[in-house]
């Protein structure tokens, strides 16, 4: 495969007041997977956007050749004229639209004016098979999950007859059996001769995956490995991402455990859409202060609902069942109260509703916590920004100031955000839901160190996570669950992967 598909050469983009790219070359050889890698912010995203016409040319410096011609694409349009079709991380579906609808929205089959809905939903269910989807094309987006909705992506991309296909982090927010179908189909794009650009955080999967992966430091390019090559391994490119080895994911840490401060029993909740369905069922679970507690869970198995249900009953109906906070029952009946209780909860979706995207850092921060600043029904805007400003750098918001808007910032830096918010309302236990989806490893060693600081300054932490080692390196102990009910409880020094995963998946023993 010496052949070339793709060259990028001197690629520069600059906003105003941060230069993205400097200088970054990419090479991607015909009918390979290639991996782009890379921190959150280190311009991987950027450099796709470049390559796609979502930022113009005329808006960078450099020279794109694709199948050996420069090209000056002025839109998303134009490069998919030529072949190239990129996927965002966040889908960009018509959810209320059917599979076939979303599959050739932008380039309908017509007929006089008018659409062929046969051709259509024939072509569909073609597009769909090669996919691996065997629901009816008429089938509403908003009816099938996240899994088959990126399989929906890649049929559409399929539809444009695809040569490049850019994919910008497809397994963030599948789960284990998604992901292997997802890496499973773009090995077989690979044999039917369609060159795919992977970005993604899980390096298990580009080691699993990826023919050569180029690694993006700090806007530039660090080096692009051969896959085939010896020595390559994840360590091997953390080390080039993050700029040094890391010794350890997951930072030191001794624990001090004090006094019980969340305990809940006979949790019981019902779903609002299924009636009759319990999601969560007679759970309980406690957390120590100075404590990183564990939550473990397959997808569905009832995680978020439990930790929603209990922060102000959030989520469900019919919910029954006791919430003690330092040894005395409390009564959390709304989200006001559960911040009264000293409560916070992270949410999985920072983005959909953790922040806000389109304002600063400092109301962001400022947002869960205005009691706090108000004075005389005002907000103290001097105090919000002096709070604000605490929170850039004790928590290293990587941001040129606090009017920095958060739609503009990392993952992880959203995260920290997000965590800042929380701890402004100075909380006795955080739920943190996912704290980590999305973000590389360098931020996750942040993020890490930061949960250790706020056990060590005496409050309870419970982590929920899909990622067992993650669980593992981090907490102190582990509950399971399965199909709503608790399993199983693990000390860190007995908790293993196997253990954890026999208890997610077999119930009680």
């Amino acid at each position: 495969m010496t052949d070339h598909i793709l060259r990028m050469s001197g690629i520069t983009k600059t906003f105003p007041g941060v230069k993205a790219l400097q200088d970054v070359t990419l090479s991607v050889r015909r009918g390979e997977i290639h991996a782009i890698c890379g921190e959150n912010g280190a311009g991987k995203s950027t450099l796709m956007k470049v390559l796609s016409g979502v930022y113009p040319h005329g808006t960078y410096e450099g020279e794109i050749t694709f199948e050996g011609e420069k090209c000056a694409f002025g839109s998303i349009r134009d490069s998919e004229h030529a072949g190239i079709v990129i996927i965002h991380q966040e889908l960009a579906l018509s959810p209320q639209l059917s599979i076939a609808e979303n599959i050739f929205l932008g380039n309908e089959r017509a007929k006089r004016g008018l659409i062929d809905w046969n051709r259509t939903n024939f072509e569909a269910a073609q597009l769909m098979e090669r996919v691996g989807l065997r629901e009816n094309p008429t089938t509403v987006v908003t009816d099938i999950g996240v899994g088959k909705q990126q399989l929906v992506e890649i049929a559409k991309a399929l539809s444009k007859e695809v040569k490049l296909l850019i994919l910008d982090e497809p397994t963030a927010a599948l789960n284990d059996d998604d992901s292997a179908h997802l890496l499973d189909l773009l090995r077989g794009l690979r044999e039917s001769g369609i060159t795919c650009v992977i970005i993604s955080h899980k390096l298990n999967e580009v080691i699993a995956i990826a023919d050569s992966v180029t690694i993006i430091r700090d806007g530039r390019t660090i080096e692009t490995l051969d896959m085939a090559g010896d020595g390559v391994s994840e360590d091997r490119i953390i080390s080039g991402m993050v700029g040094r080895a890391l010794d350890s994911r997951f930072p030191p840490h001794q624990p001090t455990i004090g006094e019980e401060a969340l305990r809940i029993e006979d949790w019981t909740v019902y779903s609002p859409s299924q009636p009759g369905r319990k999601v969560v069922d007679g759970a309980s679970l406690n957390v120590r202060r100075g404590e990183i507690v564990g939550l473990a869970g397959l997808m569905g198995a009832g995680r978020t609902e439990l930790a929603m249900s209990v922060f102000g009953r959030t989520y469900g109906v019919h919910i029954s069942g006791k919430i003690f906070k330092n040894g005395r029952p409390v009564e959390i009946r709304s989200v006001q109260d559960a911040i009264k209780h000293g409560l916070a909860y992270a949410t999985e979706d920072r983005k959909r509703y953790g922040l806000n995207l389109i304002e600063d850092i400092k109301r962001n921060i400022s947002a869960a916590g205005l009691s706090g600043l108000s004075r005389r029904g005002f907000v103290d805007e001097h105090e919000e920004y002096r709070v604000a400003e605490g929170f850039h750098k004790s928590m290293n918001i990587k941001a040129p100031s606090v009017s920095s808007v958060v739609g503009k910032l990392s993952g992880g830096n959203q995260q920290k955000v997000v965590l800042s918010k929380w701890i402004l309302t100075e909380p006795d236990v955080l739920i943190l839901d996912e704290p980590t989806r999305g973000i590389d490893v360098g931020a996750k060693y942040e993020i890490y160190t930061i949960i250790n600081r706020l056990a060590d300054e005496g409050k309870a932490v419970l982590v929920i996570s899909s990622e067992l080692p993650e669980l593992l390196g981090l907490c102190d102990r582990v509950y399971a669950l399965c199909e709503g009910r608790i399993t199983g409880e693990l000390p860190r020094e007995e908790a293993t992967q196997e253990r954890l995963m026999h208890l997610m998946t077999k119930g009680q023993e």
